[in-house]
């Protein structure tokens, strides 16, 4: 049960290549939807075409959905649009704070863009369901996505990943051990990956400018707060 809970960050690595563009698979959507409505409605009086209208109907809904094509990738068609690889980062290091606390400080996630700088806002929607926003190059715009906490054991880890059609996937795990009363070695594991198209291409080489980099500082950042040493911003306005 714990695994089929645990944050699929290995997923985000498979299912590289989209064989069918945007404006087809709208139209395999469409297509798929009218079929099984059709099927649907004559199935009494049609059995045996309404049956194999409700099958062919489900597969251009899902290749549709999914971007991919049996079909394609059977012949090996030229069309592939290749999704960018997924964008690891991972971080460890010791808090000098108790387990519980940091823990408590990481669990309400809109903690998080005091400390992560490319997170413009995270806003929780619920107790498992949550809004992100991050900046794009320059901070010129913002992107944008959902996610929701897949695992959350109390004082010990925190997962989750995004869902529905969002504009970025991410997935991310933060592991708490306790060292001693005192302190907690803290290990972040993130990872991105953006969507297919020139949009993605660019997303993609903004992510891997430096990322890793980039969370490392972030978590480096929430050592200091942790501990006292860096003012958020909401203490600044005050």
């Amino acid at each position: 049960m714990e695994n089929e809970k645990e944050v699929s960050l290995n997923s985000l690595k498979n299912n590289n290549v989209i064989n069918v563009s945007w404006p087809e698979r709208m139209v395999s959507s469409t297509a798929g939807a009218l079929l099984i409505s059709s099927g649907i409605r004559n199935i009494l009086h049609h059995p045996v075409s309404s049956f194999f209208k409700t099958v062919i109907g489900g597969y251009l809904l899902y290749r549709g959905a999914s971007g991919n094509c049996a079909l394609y990738n059977a012949i090996g068609t030229k069309q592939m649009i290749e999704r960018p690889e997924p964008i690891v980062a991972t971080a460890k290091m010791v808090i000098n704070r108790p387990k519980e606390e940091v823990y408590m400080f990481w669990r309400r996630l809109e903690n998080l863009p005091i400390f992560m700088e490319h997170l413009s806002d995270v806003i929780e929607e619920d107790s498992v369901h949550s809004y992100w926003e991050a900046f794009l190059p320059g901070k010129i715009g913002k992107i944008h996505w959902n996610a929701q906490v897949i695992r959350d054991d109390f004082g010990e880890v925190i997962s989750w990943q995004s869902i529905g059609s969002s504009q970025l996937e991410n997935a991310g795990k933060v592991t708490f051990k306790a060292i001693d009363e005192n302190q907690c070695e803290l290990e972040v594991i993130i990872v991105y990956r953006a969507p297919a198209g020139d949009i993605g291409k660019t997303l993609a080489k903004w992510f891997n400018g430096g990322f890793q980099n980039m969370i490392q500082n972030d978590i480096l950042r929430f050592k200091d707060y942790m501990e006292g040493r860096l003012i958020s911003h909401e203490a600044l306005e005050e």
